[in-house]
């Protein structure tokens, strides 16, 4: 027992006492870390399935299931970011019994999503196929690749529990850990099962989908072992702490602004995909986007991961001076890391087209998309910062009203007005708009909750 106390002493040491520099890189880099191989995978994984067929046919089909596998993330990482406050906060308070039972009910959660997935998988992947394109080969790619990704899915949800479960706890190093081998197994295997390499069978797209879930199960499989073994701060045992509904509604009153927050990105997707739907050159370019920006979206949010913790800890501690600190160096970070994509994507937009085997039409189309597009991360970085500090502080509403504005009322809506009566080229002015309208609504929501939650600590 007084291990246990010596434990939660120094958690508490690290969270309430280290200078917020040193904290936020120890807490952040290795999730950033691991985010960028996530990204890198992500991204082989594409440029090695545009090489499947010389039509992009089957990268346009992988493109259109990224909005389910969007909203996997959306559900996992959302439920995540409930379990992570609502953990942190227990710690913070010292009620040790219950982050026990936060970290148990998020096991349950987890598995219960993955049951909600499993049943689109068996019932549900054609008939989204078929509406997300009138191609019958694009939609037997989808249909054949989403199936996989979805019956197997109990990877992703596990996974990320775990990782939320060690980031609360102050292992963000052993979370990079779990995520680092699910990707590299996920980068070994994706040539090997899509080309049939060393004596596998030649799987094309559903081999890309089984090296997919597979570095899933890996990284839930390590990532269950640590938390057993090493997350002294809490104890995994599921049969003990039975989910309850209090516990359960603390954690989705957290959770369900987060999770329709992420969701919003697979509506506002699939609507993109249906307004260029006319242009599959633009469908791909949208879909090669897409990819691209998760080498400087994923490292943002592995900052904001490292960051909730921190503020969420200090909340229920009242300590404002280290809650103002943690927000204004993680914005410096944010717009650092998104201001140098802009630059990328600015200077080497042909050259990164090229990597995923761009017809001509998809190079002279993307070149000032790409372009366009970025201009929007002038003012990216610091939303994404203010939308993490309202879920950490139990305000998650806000953070929906502002994806919501962006994402629906302006973006979604202005594409298609542009593309109706200025054609594909002017749909990407889309995304800068609505960044725009994004930053004045996360700026007026921040200097609310101020007033209201942390002035007064």
């Amino acid at each position: 027992m007084n291990e246990t106390v010596v434990e939660h002493q120094r958690a508490e040491n690290k969270m309430g006492v280290m200078p917020i520099p040193k904290l936020l890189l120890s807490m952040s880099l290795p999730i950033i870390i691991s985010m960028l191989v996530q990204a890198l995978y992500n991204n082989v994984d594409s440029i090695f399935v545009s090489r499947i067929d010389e039509y992009n046919k089957a990268f346009t089909a992988v493109s259109l299931a990224f909005p389910i596998q969007n909203l996997m993330i959306a559900v996992g990482a959302g439920t995540g970011v409930g379990i992570n406050a609502l953990l942190s906060r227990n710690l913070g308070e010292k009620n040790f019994e219950g982050a026990n039972r936060v970290a148990n009910t998020g096991i349950y959660l987890a598995i219960f999503s993955f049951l909600a997935f499993f049943l689109f998988g068996i019932f549900g992947v054609k008939t989204y196929a078929q509406f997300q394109s009138n191609d019958p080969e694009i939609v037997a790619y989808c249909a054949e690749y989403l199936r996989v990704i979805c019956l197997f899915s109990v990877g992703i949800f596990m996974q990320i529990t775990m990782e939320r479960l060690l980031q609360a706890t102050g292992r963000a190093f052993l979370s990079m850990v779990v995520q680092l081998a699910g990707a590299i197994f996920n980068l070994i295997f994706d040539p090997i099962l899509i080309f049939g390499w060393f004596g596998f069978p030649k799987m094309g797209i559903t081999g890309a989908a089984f090296a997919t879930v597979g570095g899933q199960i890996v990284s839930m499989i390590l990532g269950l072992a640590i938390n057993i073994k090493i997350n002294r701060e809490i104890s995994i045992r599921p049969f003990r702490y039975c989910p309850n509904w209090k516990t359960v509604g603390a954690i989705y009153a957290i959770a369900i602004p987060s999770i329709l927050l992420m969701s919003i990105g697979t509506v506002m997707t699939m609507c993109m995909n249906k307004i260029l739907q006319e242009s599959t050159a633009a469908v791909a370019v949208f879909g090669v986007y897409f990819k691209l920006q998760s080498f400087f979206i994923m490292p943002v949010s592995g900052l904001n991961n490292g960051m909730v913790p921190i503020i969420a800890y200090n909340y229920g501690a009242k300590n404002k001076k280290r809650i103002k600190e943690t927000v204004y160096l993680s914005c410096i970070f944010a717009c650092t890391i998104m201001l140098f994509g802009m630059i990328i994507f600015h200077a080497f937009p042909k050259t990164l087209l090229e990597l995923f085997n761009a017809s001509d039409d998809m190079i002279v189309m993307g070149i000032p998309a790409l372009r366009i597009i970025s201009l929007h991360y002038l003012f990216a970085g610091v939303c994404i910062i203010f939308l993490s500090v309202f879920q950490a502080v139990g305000s998650s509403i806000y953070s929906l009203f502002v994806s919501m504005g962006r994402q629906l009322v302006v973006l979604v809506p202005s594409a298609w007005i542009l593309e109706h009566y200025f054609g594909h080229s002017a749909v990407w002015w889309s995304f800068p708009l609505a960044e725009i309208l994004s930053l004045v609504l996360s700026v007026f929501f921040m200097r609310h909750i101020y007033r209201q939650k942390i002035m007064n600590l």
